[in-house]
């Protein structure tokens, strides 16, 4: 997304470039190393000085971002750019990253702008959500089947799924809404009770948060502002590994990102459990699980 809402996707069209602020003024040619974490590391101090009213968690964010426009993105990838109006140009990035002071958007990429981009009606409901994602920026490989398709010119099938472990693109269908629905009906849930999504100037950045092991589906804080909670959906059965999947999570939202005298806690929500994922979950004191149920009616006309 070029600028908030979109402000400057016109300016980089027309220039041939797509780019990212932050705040951080200086040129970073040197100063991106082959993992964002050990950038994150360097540059989260350097953000919070320049913004002294943003949390960890905004300051970690605003620097992963940052690193993938500059490092992260590769020679050869395609990006989308919002236009705000319902519209994406399509482009491929053609040079490395290199830095233009005083100009908008200032650590920038070159890209070749496809000649027909494409429009939000076109995306199946699960590549609309993730190239909607609020932020700068938003990985959707996963989608490369869809895009591939529609950048050819022809209609994707009905049903397009992208999950290794569903079986049956049907089921896929029914539940493939699970996080949007949890989070625009989280004022609602038994969770919302104590907690909130974690947003920034009123904005939601707690959903698909990056980590160094994976995106955080939901990241959310009490109203007290004194816990951190991880949460892990999964469709369908949740299995033993998914233990140590939000484990892992939660080390990383302790470690970078709690402010001090925050504790971490981890919620998984899932269709079912079996034993092994309850043995596993005896013996993690701060990890609940919920069960979530899909249901439907059908109406006569």
């Amino acid at each position: 997304m070029a600028g908030a809402k979109s402000a400057f996707a016109n300016e980089c069209f027309k220039g041939g470039f797509i780019g990212g602020d932050w705040g951080i003024h200086q040129n970073l040619e040197g100063f991106l190393p082959e993992q964002w974490r050990d950038f994150n590391r360097e540059f989260i101090p350097v953000y919070l000085v320049e913004n002294p009213e943003k949390t960890r968690v905004a300051a970690g964010l605003a620097c992963g971002m940052l690193y993938t426009i500059s490092k992260g993105m590769l020679v050869g990838d395609v990006i989308l750019c919002p236009t705000g109006a319902g519209q994406y140009y399509v482009g491929e990035i053609v040079s490395d990253y290199y830095y233009v002071e005083g100009q908008i958007l200032p650590h920038r990429r070159r890209i070749k702008w496809f000649d027909h981009g494409l429009s939000r009606d076109e995306l199946s409901q699960p590549l609309r959500a993730s190239a909607g994602s609020i932020g700068t920026v938003s990985n959707i490989t996963k989608h490369a089947e869809e895009l591939e398709i529609l950048l050819s010119g022809k209609k994707p099938p009905s049903l397009i799924h992208s999950d290794a472990d569903v079986e049956d693109p049907a089921v896929f269908a029914l539940e493939k809404h699970l996080e949007d629905f949890l989070v625009s009906n989280w004022q609602h849930t038994e969770l919302g009770a104590n907690f909130e999504i974690y947003s920034e100037d009123g904005e939601l950045v707690g959903q698909q948060y990056p980590s160094d092991t994976g995106p955080l589906d939901i990241l959310a804080i009490s109203k007290d502002r004194k816990t951190l909670l991880v949460v892990e959906l999964k469709r369908g059965r949740a299995s033993d590994v998914v233990v140590g999947q939000i484990q892992r999570y939660m080390g990383y939202v302790k470690g970078e990102l709690a402010e001090v005298g925050q504790s971490v806690q981890g919620v998984i929500i899932a269709l079912e459990d079996d034993l092994r994922l309850r043995r596993a979950l005896s013996v993690a004191n701060n990890i609940s699980f919920y069960r979530y149920q899909v249901s439907f009616r059908l109406m006569a006309g």
